[in-house]
């Protein structure tokens, strides 16, 4: 009876009787599920536009980051270097579209897949050679992003909101929504979801596919830009994001890989549980539930609901 009370009552008993503390935890989980949404959106961008994973994408978020960092520690100044990193990423987009999707229309996912593992590396390795391997700081309030905080008193207790991490969420949701509006209301996002179904029936109808795919991973490298510059604020900026950044896929299988509202909820439910998992039951289970709490979950959801919350149950007669 003790050790039930230890693992399934008593989590819940001190979660309620401190609701500040509790007020806490959940406002750092849903800032860090509205990031992991924001990164889930560029990996479903490029998968409605060709149906496959990307996996550099976690990289892209790294690159962004370091671009912006890099090219102002080169004298270049704050906002001019934002507007030429959103450059980089279009040339990175065009050279995408031109060097490896041009030739590889119609090929089996696989395929897909297994290019973009290529580029991912290949940009570590450029992105090591140009900017080093060292950690470095985001340029924060050179950008006007908050450094304060604000204190709320709650149930005779505070509870203390970052204002960068305010300054995330509203953000990411900004960008949420109007990737939303994006895709659902206008012609290109219509011809992105025609591409993604079937690329010789797009390029019957007149859909030109190398544009589509330009325009959508330059999209995905806005996306990686904001993601990078909002993670590096909250930490640092290194090679490590990449493995913040790969959280995104238990996001995708929970909410499903085609859905923008899925990646939203799947975002929200990493982020509440992997907090609440780690402050009020990490003790009992040896902590670092971060770690590992989204991919059981995932886990869990493949075994059951392989496609997601949201997604489209595929079902194939033969």
């Amino acid at each position: 009876m003790d050790v039930l009370y230890s693992i399934f009552i008593g989590p819940f008993v001190d979660m309620f009787s401190t609701p500040d503390f509790l007020l806490q935890v959940l406002w750092e989980g849903f800032v860090g599920g509205t990031l992991y949404a924001l990164i889930a959106l560029g990996f479903v961008l490029i998968f409605k536009a060709s149906g496959v994973f990307n996996f550099a994408q976690g990289i892209m978020v790294v690159f962004g980051a370091l671009t912006l960092v890099g090219l102002h520690e080169a004298g270049v100044p704050a906002y001019l270097a934002l507007v030429l990193s959103v450059g980089v990423m279009a040339l990175l987009a065009i050279g995408v579209e031109r060097l490896i999707l041009r030739h590889m229309v119609n090929q089996p996912d696989i395929i897909l897949f297994m290019a973009t593992i290529g580029l991912s590396y290949f940009l570590i390795g450029l992105g090591q050679l140009i900017f080093g391997g060292e950690t470095k700081s985001m340029i924060t309030e050179q950008l006007g992003l908050p450094t304060g905080t604000t204190t709320i008193d709650v149930a005779g207790g505070i509870v203390i909101l970052q204002h960068i991490d305010i300054a995330a969420a509203v953000i990411a949701i900004i960008m949420v929504a109007a990737l939303a509006v994006f895709f659902n209301k206008t012609r290109i996002g219509r011809a992105l979801r025609a591409v993604a179904d079937d690329h010789q029936a797009a390029l019957s109808v007149g859909i030109s596919l190398n544009q589509i795919w330009a325009i959508v991973w330059f999209a995905a490298g806005i996306v990686a830009l904001a993601t990078g510059i909002m993670w590096g604020a909250r930490s640092d900026v290194s090679f490590a994001l990449q493995i913040v950044a790969l959280k995104a896929l238990p996001v995708l299988i929970l909410g499903g890989f085609t859905s923008i509202p899925g990646a939203i909820v799947g975002g929200l439910i990493v982020g509440f549980g992997e907090k609440l998992f780690e402050v009020y039951w990490g003790g009992l289970i040896g902590g670092g539930v971060e770690g590992w709490f989204a991919y059981v979950i995932a886990l869990i959801f493949l075994l059951f609901r392989p496609q997601g919350l949201f997604g489209d149950k595929i079902i194939e007669r033969v």
